[in-house]
């Protein structure tokens, strides 16, 4: 049973440093050995949905006057900014002690999976905060940490597909009712590829740009990866180079688990041939715990997310009418993974969700 929520005022820049507990772990992993190289993974999936338990939900939306001075801090966005060394630094640091033959087999798992851990479930997520600004420097830093997880494909169809097509048959990170995981999973990382390539290719068609060009995106975001595996295996051999391919595969399969955990199930109606209504607070999953919201930079407040793409994290607010998740997404990325208690879970809240929905006469409107 969930702890009553206590917090009735926002949360402070400090909050949004206990994600800094990864990239910890993961150094004091390296002192444990053998199996305690897992250990960033037992806190992640085992610990924090437990807590989430404990800990409970935070209500609270900031007022008008407390969005203001919340926006006006600075502090918040020093403290999405600090990660981005850490994250880049952990990952050249792993590359390197790989390198060095002295882990087993199972130690080079473990580091390489906690790192891909970090990289996909800090850094993705700071990465989809920071792209979605104005501000080149932080959009800058934000293709870093995809290029940290081997997906800078994402920023092309993230900001210019996946938020027009959310919750629509042709946005391929939107999961269909009754599609498990594991058929999401390759349809959503091909689907994802193609569908930034396709966007890419009908902006540079716009601009008279052939698609074998420097100015085409996707071939940058293609290379680079490829050229920091090269780096790293010139500077510190082939073990370093798997070792950066194989934990940006965990990165960005964190990624898409969270995806498929956002908008399962949830189909906005089509209101002519083609055309859907527009994207409202009611087409995403929300979660409103406290610690993962912490963790997560309020990602899971994802429906505001969606209704007003650049709102910063601190800002974001919780609307009760929206579909709500039994527990945050560390722990629905485990029920995921076992397709029938998903589907257990989930499905009687589709129901609900559906029927709501067909008794609403569709008349579009804004968001709250």
């Amino acid at each position: 049973m969930l702890a009553q929520p206590t917090l009735t005022r926002p949360l402070g820049a400090p909050a949004f440093l206990l994600s800094y507990i990864v990239p910890l772990c993961i150094v004091w992993s390296t002192q444990l050995g053998g199996l305690g190289y897992f250990l960033p993974v037992g806190v992640v999936f085992g610990l924090i949905p437990l807590l989430d338990c404990v800990l409970g939900t935070y209500p609270h939306n900031p007022s008008a006057e407390e969005t203001e001075q919340l926006l006006k801090s600075r502090a918040f966005r020093w403290v999405s900014w600090s990660y981005v060394p850490v994250l880049l630094g952990l990952t050249l640091w792993g590359a390197w002690l790989v390198s060095g033959g002295n882990l087993t087999a199972l130690e080079t798992l473990g580091l390489t999976v906690s790192v891909g851990v970090a990289s996909g479930g800090i850094g993705i997520t700071l990465a989809h905060e920071l792209i979605h600004k104005t501000d080149r420097w932080e959009r800058l830093l934000g293709q870093l940490l995809l290029l940290n997880a081997g997906y800078m494909h994402f920023y092309i169809e993230h900001l210019r597909g996946h938020h027009r097509h959310v919750s629509t048959p042709q946005d391929p990170a939107s999961a269909r009712w009754g599609e498990s995981f594991y058929r999401f999973y390759p349809r959503t990382v091909l689907g994802s590829w193609r569908s930034a390539w396709a966007i890419e290719a009908a902006r540079l068609h716009k601009r008279n740009v052939p698609l074998l060009h420097w100015r085409n995106q996707m071939l940058w975001f293609a290379l680079l990866p490829l050229a920091v595996m090269g780096l790293l295996g010139s500077l510190w051999g082939p073990r370093a180079a798997l070792f950066f391919g194989v934990q940006a595969i965990v990165a960005f399969s964190l990624l898409e688990a969270v995806n498929y955990v956002e908008h399962y199930g949830l189909a906005r109606r089509e209101v002519a041939p083609g055309r859907y209504e527009p994207t409202t607070i009611h087409h995403s999953w929300n979660a409103n715990h406290l610690l993962t919201n912490c963790f997560l930079f309020m990602l899971q407040r994802h429906s505001d997310h969606h209704a007003h793409q650049s709102r910063r994290y601190p800002v974001l607010r919780q609307f009760d009418e929206s579909p709500q998740l039994p527990t945050g997404y560390a722990g629905m990325i485990l029920l995921a993974l076992v397709p029938p208690l998903w589907r257990r879970v989930m499905h009687p809240r589709l129901v609900a969700w559906r029927l709501a929905r067909s008794q609403e006469q569709y008349v579009p409107r804004p968001d709250p």
